[in-house]
């Protein structure tokens, strides 16, 4: 059974930094492909950033050159590093992942709550 389990959550001041990780139970961890979502209240969720099994990311424009996705196969984790934190990121953020055969992503995990106070 798979399971993805998120920390790294919390609050934190506009400008700062946290680093969320995301480990996966179950399954092969590196042929899949890995991302980070976010809600926010009253939002649609929306894709943050994804890396795929060879290591290539991508993000959404609202992150770039703030986010950092990456993963340690050896450790089934996917991280998420977040720099210069807007208000406007606050929301819960779930990680997820799909098979490289698929373009829907099938696992999630609970999600982690990310408050960032201006």
């Amino acid at each position: 059974q798979v399971q993805l389990v998120e920390s790294g959550g919390g609050l934190v001041q506009a400008g700062g930094s946290l680093r969320l990780s995301c480990t996966a139970s179950g399954g092969t961890f590196s042929i899949y492909v890995m991302a980070w979502f976010r809600q926010a209240p009253g939002k649609e969720r929306e894709l943050v950033a994804a890396i795929n099994t060879g290591g290539r990311t991508s993000y959404a424009d609202s992150v770039k050159g703030r986010f950092t996705i990456s993963r340690d196969n050896a450790k089934n984790t996917v991280y998420l590093q977040m720099n210069s934190l807007k208000p406007e990121d606050t929301a819960v953020y779930s990680c997820a992942r799909r098979s490289i055969l698929s373009q829907t992503f099938g696992s999630w995990g609970q999600g982690t709550q990310v408050t960032v106070s201006s």
